[in-house]
């Protein structure tokens, strides 16, 4: 299906609201019947229909639909959050005294729900080097229903062979799980590749304006209806109307912002690697990369995050050079409009950073729509002060 299509008609059905050409926002609690016969047929399967906004909503299904299709996927539910998506794609695929295979530094919140909320609940989690499947083959259990991954990795942009992780799982009758966030589906398609469900915060590059929060996952229809009968109305963590408006509003641009961010991302990665207080550039399409080839194997593009690792012998310098930055601001998440930057050391307290361990120095940058010579300029000004 064209991605210009889908982006731009795919849902849409204008002769329903006065042929606007922007869909409007039907916010909404609720959605009337004229016979009792149509309302049971919504308490039967309101997965078919329009019954409360917290299950289905025409603005929200507009978003669905392009969102499924984007990912080659057959179905799409939204929530208010990445982290809703994740808790819920997990928990629908996990009973007590289950095991999950996750990789080995996931998503802050998955990690907290692997290692502090599961286990409340008998399910236990092996965390592994994902970029090599004997991994995933050594640790499986009998009990192992689930295998998450993250590809890339939002920090060090490790990849899990996405084909091969899907072909293991369904030999063995797990379900699959991979965030692709980094990606979004306009440059990697896990479904495509086997990956049961696909996730990503759309906070980041569907929205593009820093001024919404979501997630999206896709999968086959028979798995997102499962999810959206049981923990998705359970949870009541689905997406409100106008914040589905403001993604409907984002996604139309979204290939341009990718290119444009894609261009920039270039030329900043190739200065940093001439700079001589940068030690090493981390960018899943930089030839250098080790899992390079994998990377253009299974991605169509790379943009905007990359990662860095600083020269400094104290926390001071690195402390220094991020306050400095006029123009790049300091702040989690990733595409937006604005360039950002964190560094790893701020998870770190100050007496306990160790210039010799090298993850302490990383410095973790996104590259927004601004052109490219007015961050690289901001990173001079800022290498120049330490």
């Amino acid at each position: 299906m064209n991605t210009s299509y889908i982006i731009n008609e795919l849902g849409e059905e204008r002769e329903n609201y006065f042929n606007a050409v922007a869909p409007p926002i039907i916010q909404t609690s609720n959605f009337t019947f004229k016979t009792v016969h149509e309302l049971r047929h919504a308490f039967e399967n309101e997965y078919s229909t329009y019954l409360y906004s917290r299950g289905k909503n025409p603005t929200v299904d507009i978003l669905c639909k392009k969102l499924a299709a984007l990912d080659a996927s057959e179905d799409c539910l939204l929530f208010n959050s990445g982290a809703a998506a994740i808790f819920a794609a997990v928990l629908a695929n996990v009973k007590a005294g289950d095991h999950i295979i996750s990789v080995a530094d996931p998503y802050t919140w998955a990690k907290k729900m692997f290692t502090e909320i599961l286990p409340r609940f008998g399910v236990t989690t092996s965390f592994i080097d994902g970029r090599h499947i004997k991994n995933f083959e050594e640790a499986r259990l009998p009990n192992t229903t689930l295998i998450y991954t993250e590809s890339p990795n939002s920090w060090d942009f490790a990849l899990q062979d996405l084909t091969a992780v899907a072909s293991f799982a369904k030999q063995h009758g797990i379900i699959t799980i991979c965030d692709n966030s980094y990606c979004t589906p306009l440059y990697q398609q896990p479904v495509a590749m086997g990956i049961d469900l696909s996730l990503q915060s759309a906070t980041k590059y569907i929205s593009g304006h820093s001024d919404t929060i979501a997630g999206a996952l896709c999968g086959s229809a028979k798995i997102i209806a499962r999810i959206f009968n049981s923990e998705y109305n359970t949870i009541g963590s689905g997406i409100q109307p106008f914040n589905a408006w403001l993604l409907l509003r984002g996604l139309r641009t979204l290939p341009l912002r990718l290119d444009r961010i894609s261009s920039t991302t270039k030329k900043i990665v190739a200065f940093l690697q001439q700079h001589p207080r940068v030690e090493e550039v981390i960018f899943p399409f930089d030839a250098a990369f080790s899992q390079y080839q994998l990377a253009k194997k299974q991605m169509t593009g790379a943009c905007g995050l990359l990662t860095f690792v600083i020269k400094a012998d104290n926390i001071t310098s690195i402390e220094t050079f991020c306050e400095k930055l006029q123009h790049i601001m300091m702040a989690v998440s990733w595409g937006g409009h604005e360039s950002l930057i964190i560094p790893k050391c701020a998870s770190v307290k100050r007496e306990n950073f160790d210039a010799a361990n090298r993850q302490h120095r990383m410095l973790r940058l996104y590259a927004g729509l601004e052109d490219a010579d007015y961050i690289i300029e901001d990173l001079k000004r800022a290498f120049d002060k330490i």
